[in-house]
């Protein structure tokens, strides 16, 4: 018998992290492709801050006022197409919302088994960071063995990701934060360089380290002045994929012309609003090529906090106070 209710943080306005309370809803059964989720653990990201903010609306379909987009936890049910997986299965998935509650709904074709030997809170910080960087830096940033990839946000969850992955894939890695001590960590996590750039400039110092050649993929989620800053760190044929404008997306002058001269590609994506068939293709990527370096423990996430479902407002404080390295991560 499946329960008929579940404990979920609904976003009750749009503000500071204590509009988030714990509410009871009614769990939605799944449709014909979909997976019903007991969830043990829920990853938080930035997105999820913005849209409690009112910044980052849910796509049609999704719950709209329930955060949340990974999971990890025990199948419960499962609907009446679904092939591959059943009930008992242990899994991690990527979901348009709704992960912030005790049952969530996943497609089965977004949903990857949890690698061997990850904990629940472990698998769940693994789909969000993990589809977003093998999307961004692979598929759309191309980047190749030997290539140079330069990290903004480096100790961030997308950052540390990153790290791990170039890393895995036999890339060089230089990384911005905005302290000595989380350039430290992301070096003690595999970066080759790391660069503060609070007291450094990072053009020039990619530009040190590479020996004038600058970065062949460039990962910005900074956005604003960065932009330009980019075309000049970029090397000859270089790609800089552009995921967030934490710094804003309007840029009052901008020297284009690097675009041409450097033969550059500036391109960019979004997630979320993905249909599922195409999230799909970058779960079956990650499953084939990065899902057996996780099976043989190459590398583990980076958790840096965990907090009760129940305290998702105290996981945004933390995360909007930057001082975290890696994931923050609800448990139940």
């Amino acid at each position: 018998m499946l329960p008929q209710n579940m404990t979920a943080i609904v976003i009750t306005s749009f503000g500071a992290p204590e509009v988030m309370q714990p509410q009871e809803r009614p769990i939605i059964m799944p449709g014909d492709h979909d997976v019903l989720i007991d969830v043990k653990a829920a990853g938080v990201n930035r997105p999820d801050v913005s849209q409690r903010q009112g910044k980052y609306p849910p796509p049609p379909g999704a719950p709209q006022d329930v955060p949340g987009l990974e999971v990890a936890g025990v199948i419960i049910a499962c609907g009446h197409k679904v092939t591959r997986w059943k009930v008992g299965d242990k899994v991690c998935a990527l979901v348009p919302g709704g992960g912030y509650a005790s049952f969530c709904l996943a497609h089965e074709s977004n949903t990857l088994p949890v690698p061997q030997g990850f904990s629940f809170t472990e698998a769940a910080a693994l789909p969000e960071t993990f589809f977003t960087v093998w999307t961004n830096v692979f598929q759309r940033g191309h980047l190749a063995e030997g290539e140079t990839l330069l990290v903004h946000g480096g100790s961030s969850g997308i950052g540390t990701t990153a790290i791990m992955l170039a890393k895995a894939f036999g890339a060089k890695v230089i990384i911005t934060a905005g302290t000595d001590e989380k350039c430290a960590a992301c070096v003690k996590l595999g970066a080759d360089h790391a660069i503060n750039y609070k007291t450094q400039d990072f053009v020039q110092e990619v530009k040190t380290i590479t020996g004038g050649k600058g970065a062949d993929v460039i990962l910005d989620m900074v956005g604003g002045s960065y932009v330009q800053r980019n075309y000049e760190a970029a090397a000859v044929e270089g790609r800089i994929v552009q995921i967030a404008f934490m710094q804003g997306y309007k840029i009052d002058k901008l020297d284009m012309r690097a675009i041409s001269a450097k033969r550059l590609t500036h391109t960019g994506s979004t997630l979320r609003t993905r249909t599922p068939e195409q999230k799909a293709i970058i779960a079956r990527e990650l499953e084939q090529k990065v899902w057996p370096l996780l099976d043989k423990g190459a590398f583990r996430p980076m958790i840096d906090a965990t907090y009760p479902l129940e305290q998702a407002a105290k996981a945004h404080a933390h995360m909007e106070a930057s001082t975290h390295v890696g994931k923050i991560v609800l448990t139940l």
